[in-house]
């Protein structure tokens, strides 16, 4: 299974360190995903409904309880909340599991129903009719679906799922790069409106956290 972990602390160096890798894979964790609000992506847009707000996220894959990896998680940042997810991936990301940095900016947004949709209703405009509008409008080159189907912690809060984006670099500063409209400041409007109003039909006009994050990914390995 799928573990999404939001992290928050000053200083979330630690979830790059040797040492908690070890107590993870000792956890039973074979994959680990790093998502940090670093230096890189310091002036890229960001959305908070929390105070403060997220810091990051661990990803982990595993078959094993959630509570050691939760305290794992809790050493090396102030506040830990989980979620167990189901991983859809309609663009695959370019995946190097060697501890470096991605080339490009990771948007990480936590997504909640809102109340007057069903789940069901709202499964269908998420997944089946705004996927191929946001493909269509933003210069994507990763896209991951993470819906939510159960937490892991005490204390986390309600969350329907979290989305990944992957983005060029130069989309942080360039709103053009963004949404892959080359310039066109009509084609970039166009993009815009179609995307918000597709954006509203799922909710995520409103009560929702965007992190924009340094991704970096792990195999790690018991000594």
């Amino acid at each position: 299974m799928k573990l999404m972990f939001a992290v928050w602390g000053d200083d979330l160096t630690g979830l790059h360190s040797p040492e908690l890798h070890g107590r993870l894979a000792a956890a039973g964790v074979g994959r680990l995903q790093v998502n940090v609000a670093d230096d890189h992506v310091e002036r890229a847009m960001r959305i908070s409904t929390f105070d403060p707000a997220i810091g990051g996220f661990a990803s982990v894959w595993t078959s094993s309880d959630p509570a050691p990896i939760a305290t794992a998680l809790h050493d090396v940042a102030d506040k830990v909340v989980g979620w167990e997810v189901e991983e859809r991936r309609p663009i695959e990301p370019p995946e190097h599991w060697d501890g470096a940095r991605l080339d490009g900016l990771a948007n990480i947004a936590v997504l909640r129903r809102p109340e007057e949709l069903t789940q069901e209703e709202w499964l269908h405009r998420w997944q089946v009719e705004h996927t191929p509008v946001a493909i269509a409008t933003q210069a994507t080159f990763g896209y991951l679906q993470n819906l939510v189907v159960a937490r892991v912690t005490e204390d986390t809060p309600h969350a329907s799922a979290l989305v990944e984006e992957l983005f060029p670099t130069a989309a942080i500063d360039d709103m053009h790069a963004f949404y892959g409209s080359g310039g066109d400041d009509a084609e970039l409007s166009s993009r815009l409106d179609r995307l918000m109003e597709s954006v509203a039909r799922i909710g995520a006009d409103r009560d929702l956290d965007l992190v924009p994050t340094s991704r970096y990914l792990y195999l790690l390995t018991t000594a």
